[in-house]
Formats: C-alpha cells, sequence, structure tokens
C-alpha cells in the first residue's frame, strides 16, 4: 500500500492574495499526517483558529507528490548534495 504523506503549515502572508510569506522563519508547521482526511482536519483547525486575521493562511502539501516513484530518480533528487 502507498502511503501518502501531507503537511500542514502556515504562516502570515505579505498580502493575502499572494501566497509569499512575511517571515519564512515564523511558519508554523503543524505537523505530517498519514490521510488526506487528517490533514484537512488539522488544516481546518487552524484556519478556523486564526479567521480573524486575514494575512494568517495554512496549507496543505500533498508530499507524496514530490516523488514520482516511476521514475527511477524524483525531482528532488536532481539536484544533488
Amino acid at each position: 500500500m502507498t502511503q501518502r504523506l501531507h503537511l500542514v503549515f502556515g504562516g502570515e502572508l505579505v498580502d493575502p492574495s499572494k501566497t509569499i510569506f512575511r517571515n519564512v522563519n515564523d511558519i508554523h508547521i503543524v505537523g505530517i499526517f498519514p490521510d488526506y482526511e487528517s490533514a484537512y482536519a488539522a488544516w481546518k483547525a487552524e484556519a478556523q483558529r486564526t479567521v480573524d486575521d486575514a494575512h494568517m493562511r495554512y496549507f496543505i502539501a500533498h508530499l507524496h507528490r514530490l516523488r514520482d516513484e516511476a521514475s527511477p530518480a524524483g525531482a528532488t533528487e536532481e539536484l544533488g548534495p
């Protein structure tokens, strides 16, 4: 069975209409989750907690999409050391 990991993270954006963080060092890593449903629940909780701040935004990153298991080297492996 393929594992489908999801990362939930967020922080303050420079402009609410863009996805540029004000300070990358202040990004809040909520966690890594084993399925979309639990990632969505964590994302929703953080989004609701910060709903009054238009500059705060949370995201779900599909970590399993970063690596293409069908090819010998994923995109991140081609970067080298």
